[in-house]
């Protein structure tokens, strides 16, 4: 049955006072660590949409109470949606990101596919949340239609606060800086601040040693520039230290980093292995999904559907880190206590 048309049906305790809950719908919901966050962070899911089946199936999987639309969200309509979930509070986006990203490198870059952005301006246009999050890499903001998008969402009457967001500040062990606009209807949305700023590296994801097999570093299999990057390493914190690498790709740091400090970024493809001193020489294996998940804020508790290890890899590096999320509805409801304490 479809809720009745108000912007609050249900109530939840906040710091020991009743709320009332807000109602999310999840865009781009992927695996959903963004309506994860926002769950903990007390509102209820009332729906998702995603195109890609391994996505579907994890959202279903951990809200199943929710309203599943496997679908392009550009064929489905807004309409569509508040038949089956009611009214909408906060609309939760991330969209597509890769045509955004500087790890593409020199290839061609998918107009239609950064124009997803704009699906948040016809679904807000028609659902009129009080609220719009909308995630995305940071390298979103020199993309062209970047302040077309802003003049949109104003033109619909919404204020928007844009900010960087390191996961790492927010109890993550992942150093994920990303581009986050806040848009609101009834006021200037705030600077989000974390509810669990602790620190937390890569020795706090990863697995106990014996879990997992590992290999000999130095094999004539293994390829030059692994070798180069672990020799760098190696170079730096010594011959009996552990550390990471970049296994597949590149980046700008060397290709290395130390334990001691937040991940890199995980992204849709397999990237780091783990290297460590033995007395038979070092030793090397690949990040697994389990550690992966845990450097994206997933809890234990959370399910993730049987899949190929490849896609789930790509379910986390596609993921937003809960904990962020989390801290961002966070601060809706502390605008709505204001609010009630201004009333009263």
């Amino acid at each position: 049955m479809v809720p009745e048309s108000s912007w609050f049906d249900q109530e939840v305790r906040i710091e020991g006072r009743l709320m009332e809950r807000i109602r999310a719908f999840d865009m781009f919901c992927g695996a959903g660590g963004a309506s994860l966050g926002a769950r903990e962070g007390g509102a209820t899911i009332v729906g998702g949409v995603d195109l890609w089946k391994p996505a579907i199936e994890s959202f279903k999987l951990n809200f199943p109470e929710a309203n599943v639309f496997h679908k392009d969200l550009r064929e489905l309509t807004p309409e569509e949606v508040l038949a089956k979930t009611g009214p909408i509070d906060l609309l939760i986006s991330s969209p597509e990101c890769t045509h955004h990203t500087c790890a593409r490198g020199a290839k061609p870059r998918s107009e239609e596919s950064r124009d997803t952005a704009f699906q948040v301006i016809r679904y807000a246009s028609v659902m009129k949340p009080r609220w719009i999050t909308l995630e995305n890499v940071v390298h979103m903001k020199p993309w062209a239609r970047y302040d077309e998008l802003k003049e949109e969402l104003a033109r619909l009457n919404y204020k928007v606060h844009e900010q960087i967001i390191d996961s790492s500040h927010f109890g993550v062990a992942q150093r994920r800086r990303r581009l986050f606009m806040i848009a609101e209807l009834n006021g200037q949305p705030q600077k989000v601040e974390p509810l669990n700023p602790t620190y937390l590296n890569v020795w706090d994801i990863l697995a106990p040693e014996g879990t997992y097999k590992m290999s000999p570093l130095r094999t004539e299999r293994r390829a030059k520039d692994t070798l180069k990057r672990a020799e760098r390493a190696i170079a730096e914190v010594g011959e009996h230290k552990a550390f990471l690498i970049v296994y597949y790709g590149s980046d700008g740091a060397g290709g290395w980093q130390k334990m001691e400090e937040p991940l890199r970024t995980i992204t849709t493809v397999d990237r780091f292995a783990y290297v460590r001193p033995t007395p038979d020489g070092h030793m090397m294996r690949m990040l697994q999904p389990d550690e992966l998940r845990r450097a994206m804020g997933f809890p234990a508790s959370y399910i993730f559907p049987d899949v190929t290890r490849r896609d789930r890899v790509k379910l986390m590096g596609n993921a937003v880190c809960s904990p962020v999320m989390e801290s961002i509805v966070s601060s809706l409801y502390a605008q709505l206590r204001k609010e009630k304490s201004r009333a009263a």
